[in-house]
């Protein structure tokens, strides 16, 4: 049961997302802490980053909601998760979890940009035993990719 400011900032979060065209918007005690328009694991990966411990209780509202984002929300401890798209992975996880979730359509596999295949991101996280291990290996390879 979500408790009325976690739907609150999901509101808002997912409002956001879809009025201003966003890929990524995070909110808590009904402000917007960090929207971003750019697509893929990098916009939440820097979130967590540029918030730390801000990032707890907060609302996440995400056009795709992979294993990789879900993991990244479980490590920063955001209490909501809103997806245009989810995978069955990334429920299972909240499933397991405290989060309160919400998604619009529910997918086997978030895919790579092409449709070929996994999303690179996704296979990174694949076995992670925490979202601790998760997020160190999603840290070195968007790392590995930037240089």
């Amino acid at each position: 049961m979500k408790s009325e400011c976690v739907q609150r900032d999901l509101q808002m979060a997912r409002d956001e997302l879809k009025q201003k065209d966003c890929a990524l918007v995070i909110a808590k005690n009904e402000r917007i802490l960090f929207e971003t328009k750019a697509t893929g694991i990098r916009g939440l990966l820097t979130a967590v980053d540029q918030l730390g411990e801000g990032m707890k209780d907060a609302s996440v509202a995400d056009k795709i909601v992979g294993e990789a984002a879900a993991q990244l929300c479980l490590y920063s401890e955001a209490q909501g998760v809103y997806a245009v798209t989810m995978s069955q992975c990334a429920k299972d996880l909240l499933d397991q979890s405290e989060i309160d979730y919400e998604y619009e359509n529910l997918v086997p596999h978030i895919l790579n940009m092409k449709k070929t295949d996994l999303c690179p991101f996704e296979k990174v996280v694949a076995g992670s035993k925490t979202p601790i291990e998760a997020y160190e290996r999603l840290k070195k390879a968007v790392h590995r990719s930037s240089s």
